[in-house]
């Protein structure tokens, strides 16, 4: 990294932290620091949703899932927009009216304390662990390839987001995401255009898109119905639906975003932007990571990106067969890009046969070099059997800092590392905000002045939590598929509670509380022994809950309605 990359670094976070510290000055009771003081206009609660779930795994991991896998990860998201008109019109209104602190309470009026602390607890295991992925991404990524502590970037991070979250609470959180979310806008538009700027003279973007697809790239729709597809159109849309419909309605690092809002009309504004937003925004992301698959058809990339495993196997007795990979590698791929060449030339002509024949070309050549590569992880999991074969993680910055100019890498390191901050600050504060209202306010009670002062505990504690954790993710593969599977274990029974209190009149609480066990084992066991998606897992346990709790109450004496008081939206 250059002199100007720090400089940019340096100044990047630094504004983020101080413009925080500024905004989120004032907070003196446990209301003002939890709720930010209520008056927060409709821009700046779509911005904070955004930024709290655009982490730094979403720039590591994502171009690197389109560079592997194609886009159809976009799918994930297809659920998303129909969420949000389903919240804004039911969850939004009734959490404004209730004056609710966090997505929980209403849980007790409804049924009792046990399930409303069941779905607390749920909530605090899964985002607890979740939050954890979000600060490693950067810190493993950028000890490996700049050569830096990972335990120092994870503590930095750690340390610079809790400098103004612990302080300010969620008003601070808020206005730091808005500043947050120019540095990553900036820093993706501008890597985005740069990696066009650099494919060669005679390759037009449209050209570079032809050979993404040609190569499977552009793969963003897969209309087939397979649920131990990961992602297609029916994960997405169904799968994906249920997922969003509980990230965005029961997950407190979400629901304190748009409780923040002035009033029901701010709120819903706020969120659906974001549902208006995500979709493309993850496209285009997706789309970067295509166009840095087509940059390296033109310049020979690592057979590996991930340096550390190599430096093991060529430190072993494997070294000199490892070079001959790579040398044969470095062979394919200059076949593969002299194919890639003539696969652009035949396109600028008309005959379609010779078209036909230079793409079959370019992937017979591409499928050749990827053998080699599969040839290359053999013997880097025989050096050390525990690496990870996937890459994925390392292939967008491995390509920002050997092919980016001066300055745009230290932008891209800010995109990144506000991302991480961003996404940490949301949720910590909410594990906070969970703890002190549905877990020590209810159980202990207090007073309100003392309450901060137990929140800022709160908050810090889940954050050094985080960093421990942390120091695990390096075993979950991928950390853009990592946390959403992280999340799909939890956020079905989560909505199942939530749909139950909200439309099932004639449930009580305890057979409500007894359903969730039931689902969620059930959906922990889809997990450990069936290749069932991810995806799938939010529906599987929310219907299971709604299934479980009727035949339960079924199974008990009636309870007059009277006694089962149903908040209406």
């Amino acid at each position: 990294m250059s002199r100007l990359d720090w400089i940019v670094l340096g100044a990047s976070l630094l504004f983020v932290v101080l413009w925080g510290l500024h905004k989120g000055r004032g907070a003196k009771t446990g209301e003002s620091y939890i709720g930010g003081g209520r008056d927060h206009q409709w821009w700046l609660v779509g911005l904070s949703i955004i930024a709290t779930q655009t982490s730094a795994i979403t720039f590591l991991s994502t171009p690197g899932q389109a560079y592997v896998d194609g886009m159809r990860f976009v799918q994930f998201y297809f659920g998303l927009p129909l969420a949000a008109v389903v919240l804004s019109i039911t969850a939004i209104p009734l959490f404004h009216r209730l004056k609710a602190s966090t997505a929980y309470e209403i849980l007790e009026q409804r049924f009792d304390l046990k399930t409303r602390l069941l779905a607390a607890i749920l909530f605090l295991i899964q985002r607890g662990l979740a939050v954890g992925l979000t600060i490693y991404a950067p810190a493993l990524v950028l000890s490996v390839l700049l050569g830096w502590n990972l335990h120092a970037n994870i503590l930095l991070v750690g340390i610079l987001v809790m400098i103004y979250t612990v302080t300010g609470g969620t008003k601070a959180v808020a206005w730091a995401h808005s500043s947050q979310m120019v540095i990553v806008s900036l820093g993706m538009i501008l890597a985005g255009v740069m990696t066009a700027h650099r494919l060669p003279d005679h390759v037009s973007l449209g050209d570079a898109l032809h050979v993404a697809g040609g190569l499977g790239r552009l793969n963003a729709i897969d209309t087939s119905f397979d649920p131990n597809n990961r992602y297609n159109l029916w994960s997405g849309l169904i799968g994906g639906f249920f997922l969003m419909l509980s990230y965005f309605g029961t997950d407190q690092s979400q629901v304190q975003r748009y409780l923040a809002g002035s009033s029901v009309t701010q709120s819903r504004l706020g969120l659906l932007l974001n549902g208006l937003i995500k979709v493309p925004m993850q496209f285009l992301i997706l789309l970067l990571g295509a166009l840095v698959f087509v940059f390296y058809q033109f310049h020979t990339p690592p057979v590996f990106f991930n340096p550390g495993p190599v430096k093991q196997v060529m430190a072993g007795p494997d070294a000199a067969a490892y070079r001959n990979l790579e040398a044969e590698f470095a062979q394919a791929r200059e076949q593969q890009s002299a194919k890639a060449e003539a696969y652009v030339l035949t396109r600028h002509g008309t005959d379609a046969t010779a078209i036909a024949a230079a793409k079959a070309d370019l992937q017979q050549a591409h499928a050749q070099s990827e053998a080699l590569r599969g040839q290359a992880v053999k013997l880097i999991q025989k050096a050390n059997p525990g690496t990870n074969p996937s890459d994925t993680n390392y292939i967008f910055l491995t390509y920002v800092l050997s092919s980016l100019p001066a300055g745009l890498i230290g932008l891209v390191l800010a995109a990144v590392f506000s991302g991480s901050m961003s996404s940490m600050s949301g949720e910590i504060s909410a594990l906070g905000a969970t703890t002190v209202v549905d877990l020590w306010r209810r159980l202990r009670g207090g007073d309100p002045h003392r309450e901060v002062w137990v929140n800022r505990l709160a908050t810090f504690a889940w954050g050094c939590f985080a960093m421990a954790f942390a120091e695990y993710a390096a075993r979950l593969g991928s950390l853009i598929e990592a946390v959403n599977i992280l999340g799909s274990l939890f956020y079905g029974t989560i909505l199942g509670i939530f749909l139950v209190a909200f439309y099932v009149k004639r449930v009580r609480g305890g057979n409500a509380f007894w359903a969730a066990l039931v689902a969620e084992v059930v959906v922990l066991l889809c997990f450990a022994f069936t290749p069932i998606s991810f995806l799938w897992y939010n529906a599987i346990g929310c219907i299971l809950v709604v299934l479980f709790a009727l035949l339960f109450q079924a199974l008990a004496p009636a309870l007059p309605d009277a006694e089962v008081p149903v908040p209406t939206t």
